[in-house]
C-alpha cells in the first residue's frame, strides 16, 4: 500500500508536468485549430533561459517569473511575426510551419548552451516528507502544487476576467468575435503568449527531474498530446485531468505490469492516443463536433 500510494504521488507530479503542456497545445488548438509541435522545444528554451539567469546568481523564483514574462513575450511575438502572414493560408502550411519551428528552436538551443546536458537545481529538494509511514519526495509535492497553481490562476483568466472572456470568443466565433469588438488578431497572440508560458511552466519544473538538454522535453511532449488527446483536444480542463490520469497510469502500470517496466512507457501513451481516438475521438471532456449534411 506503502508504494501504490507514493507511486500515486510521483505520477501525479509527473501528470502535472504534461498537464501544463497538454493545456499550452489545447489552448493553441482552440483559438487557431493548429497542433503547435514546436511546444516542447519552446519550453526546453524556457527552462534554458531560467537555468542562465539561476546561473548568473538571481534566485529561482525571481528567475522563473522573469522566465515566464519572456516566454509570454516570445509566444506572443512569434505569432504576430511568423504564425499570423500564415493564418489565412492552409492549415497544413502552419502545422509545417510548427514543425520547421521545432527544429529551429532545437538548433538555436544547441547552438548556444550546447548539447550537454545540464544540472538544474529546482526550488524543491529531493528529501522525502513523511504522512503516515509513506514517504513523499518534496520534490513532486512541490511539482503538484505550482501545478495547481497555475491551473486555478488559467481557470480564473478565462472565466473572470474580460480578457479571458476576449480569448474566448475568438476561439469560439473570431467573426462574431470581431463583430462586437473584440481585437482577434491581438487575442490569438495573447494565446500564444500564453500557451508559450504555461509551456515554461512545464520546462521548468521538469528540469530538476530530467537533465537540462536540448531534446529534454521531447519525449514530454508526446506524453502531453496523449494526455490532451485523452482529456479533449478542445478542453482545458480535460488537458489537466488527462494529464494527471497519464501520469497515474504510467507510474502504475510500469510498477505493476512487469512486462511494461519503464522502456514500454512511451509506447503505453501512443496506445492511450489510439484507444481513444477509436473509441471516444472527442476525448473525455470534449464535445463531439456535429456537422450537418
Amino acid at each position: 500500500m506503502t508504494n501504490f500510494l507514493q507511486q500515486i504521488v510521483s505520477g501525479l507530479a509527473s501528470g502535472g508536468i504534461y498537464g501544463s503542456l497538454a493545456l499550452a497545445i489545447v489552448i493553441i488548438h482552440r483559438s487557431t485549430g493548429v497542433i503547435n509541435f514546436a511546444q516542447g522545444e519552446m519550453a526546453t528554451l524556457s527552462a534554458f533561459v531560467c537555468w542562465t539567469l539561476v546561473d548568473h546568481g538571481w534566485s529561482f523564483w525571481p528567475a522563473f517569473a522573469a522566465t515566464l514574462v519572456l516566454s509570454f513575450a516570445a509566444g506572443a511575438a512569434l505569432q504576430a511575426i511568423v504564425i499570423r502572414p500564415l493564418q489565412s493560408g492552409p492549415l497544413l502550411g502552419i502545422v509545417i510551419l510548427t514543425i520547421g519551428l521545432l527544429i529551429a528552436i532545437n538548433g538555436l538551443t544547441t547552438w548556444i548552451w550546447g548539447g550537454a546536458a545540464k544540472q538544474f537545481a529546482g526550488p524543491f529538494s529531493t528529501s522525502p516528507i513523511n504522512v503516515g509511514g509513506v514517504a513523499f519526495s518534496k520534490q513532486d509535492i512541490g511539482v503538484i502544487v505550482v501545478s495547481v497553481i497555475v491551473v486555478a490562476l488559467v481557470g480564473l483568466l478565462f472565466t473572470r476576467t474580460k480578457l479571458g472572456l476576449g480569448l474566448r470568443a475568438a476561439a469560439v466565433n473570431p467573426v462574431e468575435a470581431r463583430l462586437v469588438g473584440v481585437r482577434v488578431a491581438a487575442m490569438l497572440a495573447v494565446g500564444w503568449g500564453l500557451a508559450a508560458a504555461l509551456g515554461a511552466v512545464a520546462g521548468v519544473m521538469a528540469a530538476p527531474s530530467l537533465f537540462l538538454e536540448p531534446n529534454m522535453m521531447q519525449t514530454v511532449l508526446l506524453y502531453s498530446f496523449a494526455a490532451a488527446v485523452l482529456g479533449g483536444m478542445d478542453s482545458p480542463v480535460g488537458a489537466v485531468v488527462g494529464g494527471l490520469v497519464l501520469g497515474v497510469l504510467l507510474n502504475l502500470s510500469g510498477t505493476y505490469v512487469h512486462w511494461i517496466g519503464g522502456e514500454l512507457r512511451l509506447a503505453t501513451a501512443l496506445a492511450v492516443i489510439l484507444g481513444v481516438l477509436l473509441l471516444r475521438p472527442s476525448g473525455l471532456f470534449g464535445r463531439a463536433a456535429v456537422r450537418r449534411v
